[in-house]
């Protein structure tokens, strides 16, 4: 197996930390990118040292803004200026909000968009260029079973934002076969337990607003469909799943890396409705002509 130089966004914490660290356990030179290095997360780079030091892993921490052109700029040019290369980047970093949709402003529903969506845009302006030219090279999306599943109520901002970087992934792979640079989707589901996915959501702004909806009609579906999603998850759902299976994607030989692979224990029906639509994507393609779009092609 060839080392892998891999850049993982948000890996502070949840998916984009156990990533990091699996990558590294698996012997290749991980990038845990991340905000506020020197403030907030100050803690977060030094846990990534200590892992790197106790498992002998190739494990650092990088500064990133994922929602900052600047930011991201440096930081992916810190990773080439220290390793000359990228293989792998890692669409991870996200945020979650809870409450009813009204209740959100339009700026929060703008900033969720920007920080799971327009994120991934910046990082790929940055690197896109150094793999086309390299005519090799692995995006690897973390959606969502949110996406295409069943979609409780009151998680409508995130929802929204993580179907939209679902459509963008899709889009991305056939612009990118040709360069040689591969796409992989992985879709979690909704692990409520071994990540602060659900501990660290955002509210609405119009506190006002939620309250009406708690008082009214809806009283009570807030708590009814947090306790339903965890009720509906297997006492033995690991989270740390998700984080194997991108290991394996990473690991398995050029061209043959699946296009989407699902780890979803409560098992919402996204992978149904994601395999109906990907299947019509493949026949589209080769109605019109563009069958080889599905297909990697390091050798143009």
């Amino acid at each position: 197996m060839k080392k892998k130089i891999i850049v993982v966004t948000g890996a502070s914490s949840g998916f984009g930390a156990l990533s990091a660290r699996a990558f590294a356990l698996a012997g290749h030179t991980v990038f845990a990118s991340m905000r506020e290095t020197t403030g907030r997360n100050v803690s977060q780079v030094e846990a990534v040292a200590q892992f790197a030091q106790e498992n002998a892993a190739d494990l650092r921490a990088v500064e990133m803004d994922v929602q900052s052109d600047f930011s991201v700029k440096t930081g992916v040019e810190e990773v080439l200026a220290l390793t000359g290369r990228i293989d792998v980047v890692v669409h991870n970093a996200g945020h979650m909000a809870f409450g009813p949709a009204e209740a959100f402003t339009t700026e929060q529903f703008a900033q969720l968009y920007d920080i799971n969506v327009l994120s991934t845009q910046r990082v790929n302006r940055e690197v896109l260029p150094h793999m086309r030219e390299r005519r090799n090279g692995l995006l690897l999306w973390v959606s969502s079973s949110s996406a295409r599943g069943g979609t409780p109520p009151f998680l409508s901002p995130y929802f929204a934002a993580k179907a939209a970087m679902d459509s963008l992934a899709v889009s991305y792979a056939s612009e990118l076969t040709r360069w040689g640079i591969e796409t992989s989707i992985v879709v979690p589901g909704a692990f409520t337990r071994g990540t602060n996915h659900f501990a660290h959501a955002g509210a609405p702004s119009d506190a006002a607003r939620a309250a009406e909806y708690e008082r009214g009609p809806y009283a009570g579906v807030a708590a009814t469909a947090l306790e339903g999603l965890n009720a509906l998850e297997p006492p033995d759902a690991d989270a740390a799943d998700v984080a194997r299976a991108m290991v394996e994607i990473v690991n398995a030989p050029y061209g043959t890396r699946p296009f989407r692979v699902h780890i979803d224990p409560s098992q919402d029906g996204a992978e149904v409705v994601n395999g109906v639509a990907d299947r019509v994507r493949r026949e589209l393609f080769r109605n019109i002509g563009l069958s080889d779009l599905l297909v990697v092609d390091g050798t143009r």
